[in-house]
């Protein structure tokens, strides 16, 4: 697992409020998930086959442990995922939604919006579920 420094908001040059730079896109190994602290909420972000990068809690919900980075990072009918290495229950990383609940009552973890500017990678901490960003992952330029 990798922890990422993120830098705080208003650090880098033009930074948007809100927005956190968190790494480079080549710091992301692809279909690896790698860790990230932001203030105190812990975020794991994915960088998929096809180029897009996703964040979503790090806190797995049916084990309270943040371990969804060290994930299986993989796809149902197109859809990018990630089963947790505790219970293995997957999650769709465009929503949050588990996909399969091994049995359990289901769970949505919270995903954040991430966007690309010059080759930086930012998030923006969604509050609630309804902030989640539309599906398809990274999004465009945060200024």
């Amino acid at each position: 697992m990798t922890i990422l420094d993120a830098t705080p908001p208003g650090a880098a040059a033009g930074a948007t409020p809100g927005w956190v730079r968190v790494c480079r896109v080549d710091d992301l190994l692809v279909e690896r998930g790698a860790a990230a602290l932001i203030g105190d909420r812990q975020i794991a972000l994915f960088r998929t086959f096809d180029g897009r990068i996703y964040a979503i809690d790090q806190i797995d919900p049916y084990c309270g442990a943040a371990v969804l980075s060290r994930g299986i990072v993989g796809d149902r009918s197109g859809v990018p995922t990630v089963a947790s290495p505790m219970y293995k229950q997957v999650f769709d990383l465009r929503t949050g939604v588990c996909l399969d609940t091994q049995g359990k009552d289901p769970h949505v973890v919270q995903v954040h919006p991430v966007t690309v500017d010059d080759g930086d990678v930012f998030v923006k901490i969604a509050s609630a579920p309804g902030d989640a960003p539309a599906p398809g992952g990274t999004e465009g330029d945060p200024r």
